[in-house]
Parts: C-alpha cells; structure tokens; sequence
C-alpha cells in the first residue's frame, strides 16, 4: 500500500497514542483496586477504570464545576450521600476512559483500512462515548422518576384517607410506607427510620423529598410540611386537595405514555409498508419489463 503524507501522519500519532495508553495502563495499575466492587452490567469496561482516574488525577480535576454540582445531586439519590465522592470519580473514569479506547481503535481500524472517513466517524464516536457516559446518571433519574410515579397517585390517596380517619401524619406515614416495596415505599421506609432515629418528622419528609428529587414530590412534601405547622384540619385538607391533583398527573402521564408508544409503533409501521409495496411494485415491473 502506498502510503501518503496524510497516512504517515494519522499512523505516526497513533503510534503515540497507543504507546501513551500502554504507559497509563502501567502506571494506573495500582488504582484499579477501587473500582473493583462495582457491577459489570452498570459499569461496562470497569476493569480498566483505573486509567481515566489516574488522567483526572495528573490534571489535578477538582469536581466543582457546575455541572459536577448536578452529577453529585444525582449521585447523592442513586448511590447514598456518603459514597457521592467516589461515584462521581467512577463516573468520569468511566467516560474518559471508554472515550480514550475508542479513540485508540479509530487508528487501529485506520491502519488497516486507511480510509479517513471511517476513522474521523470512529473519532466522532469517542466524543459521542464521553458525552454519554456523563450523561447515564441523570437517564437513570429519570427511569427512577418514572417509576415512582406510578406509585405516586396511590400514597397520597392512603395518606388522605387515613388522616381523613383520624390518624396523626406520622402514624398514617409509617402504615402507607410499609404498603409495599416498590422504590417510592422504600423511600418512604428510609424516611420511617429516619423518625425512629430521631429526626424530627419534617426533617425526615424533607430529606424524603430531596431524595425523590420530583417536582411533584417536592411539591408533596412542601404542603405536608405546612399542613403540620398549620395543623391536623388543614393537613387533611391539603392532603384531599393534593390527592386530586396528583390523580389528575397520573392521567396525564398515562396519556403520554400512550402516546409514546404510538410514536414507537409508528417506525415498524412504515418499514412493513415499504416491504408490502416492495412486494406488490417487483412483480408488476417484472411483468412490464417481460
């Protein structure tokens, strides 16, 4: 093969690079210990972690950025506050090393093809990897908003009746939290400890909603909080008239689940059409051409 100027260069800073990653791969051997515990299936490629933590490291990253605040947050909810630290070093190990490998393979794949569209489409997916990966906590948010929604509707109900029946909040709160075992009533069994360890029950119901980190649970939570200054009458009240709200919510979110799945069906719907209209317009243009 001949080999121009263009592949002379793109080979030659690959030759660098990949003599730069099996250097870091050496060095960060003795920080791969710490990502040991996590789960395979969460955290693909997890065994080579230790290299994206050792470049964050040598660039001496503080993990204040606005955006690392949000990534805390999220953090904070998925994985527990005490661990906050470590999860997002985990998660920038993770997106700048999957980056990193696949930016290494778009000049092995360019050294044995040699064409430079597919090696600039590798390298456009290294970004697209480091975007991604930086972006998974907050879809895992959003899957976990998802299905405590579902759940939503039905604890306000139960906190209604019951202190409509007369029950104080907390003893309506501990009866609807130990209901079930989905993740809004195991949140709500977190905040039950929460009380039984002391906390002051807005306290508790205020972290229960941090936690949650739903608007609509937030809201939940605010107007608890008030009814219990306000008191047992205008609790229960508040409680009535939030109940109507969320199940006015929950119409909503079925109404757009719906649609959803409409829009998903659409895509197989039109392959199926062209593949029908395939089949019809061959046999008709064969006879023609006959």
């Amino acid at each position: 093969m001949f080999l121009t100027t263009l592949n002379v260069a793109v080979l030659a800073t690959g030759y660098i690079f990949l003599l730069l990653w099996l250097v870091i791969f050496i060095l960060s051997g003795k920080d791969q210990e710490m990502f040991e515990t996590l789960e395979e299936k969460e955290f693909p490629l997890k065994d080579i972690y230790g290299m994206g933590y050792f470049i964050m490291s040598k660039l001496k990253y503080k993990y204040k950025s606005k955006k690392d605040w949000k990534l805390r947050n999220e953090v904070e909810v998925l994985y527990d506050e005490k661990y906050a630290d470590f999860y997002i070093r985990v998660v920038y190990a993770q997106k700048v090393t999957i980056a990193f490998f696949v930016f290494i393979i778009a000049f092995i794949i360019y050294g044995v093809t040699a064409d430079i569209a597919i090696f600039a489409i590798i390298i456009g997916f290294s970004g697209l990897a480091y975007y991604y990966f930086g972006e998974v906590t907050g879809q895992r948010i959003k899957e976990r908003s998802q299905k405590m929604i579902g759940d939503f509707a039905e604890v306000v109900s139960k906190l209604a009746l019951l202190t409509n029946a007369g029950m104080i909040l907390r003893e309506a709160w501990e009866e609807v939290a130990f209901a079930g075992d989905s993740l809004l009533y195991l949140e709500m069994q977190a905040s039950v400890d929460d009380m039984k360890n002391g906390v002051s029950d807005v306290e508790a119901i205020k972290q229960f909603g941090i936690r949650c980190m739903m608007p609509e649970i937030k809201k939940f939570t605010s107007t608890i909080m008030q009814g219990m200054v306000k008191g047992n009458n205008e609790l229960v009240q508040m409680l009535q008239e939030q109940s109507k709200e969320v199940w006015e919510l929950r119409k909503q979110d079925i109404k757009r689940q719906g649609e959803k799945a409409a829009t998903k069906l659409l895509l197989p719907m039109c392959i199926m059409f062209v593949g029908i209209l395939i089949m019809i317009l061959v046999p008709i243009f064969s006879n023609i051409g006959a």
